[in-house]
Order: C-alpha cells, then structure tokens, then sequence
C-alpha cells in the first residue's frame, strides 16, 4: 500500500496538472479566435468601426480632398 501512495499521488498530480494545463490552452484559444472572428466580422461590415485608417486609405482621402478644393 506504502508503494502505491509513493508513486501513484505523484503520478495523479501530474496527471491532473496536465489536463487543467490543457482545458486552460484551449479555452484559452477558443476565446482568441472568437475575438478573431468578432473584429474580421466587423470588418466586413459595410460601415464598420474601424479605428484607424490604413495608409493607403489616408493617402487616397488627402488626393480626394486635394482635388475637391477650389
């Protein structure tokens, strides 16, 4: 009995850290990738928020502006 105390607890805390150490990985992934998802679906929304322009996108409305002045 004295033998399978000795290495069975062990065995059994390991064991259990591996799957508390797993559930926590994966929630944690799952959460990311919803986090993901929600900002590429605002994204694909025509007038989503975004909060801030891209350059290219900056360029274009300083052209546009230019070009609109009197």
């Amino acid at each position: 009995m004295d033998g399978i105390q000795q290495l069975g607890l062990p065995l059994l805390g390991v064991v259990a850290a591996a799957a508390v150490t797993f559930y926590v990985v994966s929630f944690n992934e799952l959460r990311e990738k919803s986090f993901r998802d929600l900002d590429d679906a605002e994204d694909d929304e025509n007038g989503g928020f975004k909060p801030y322009m891209r350059s290219r996108g900056r360029r274009a409305k300083r052209k546009a502006d230019k070009q609109n002045k009197p």
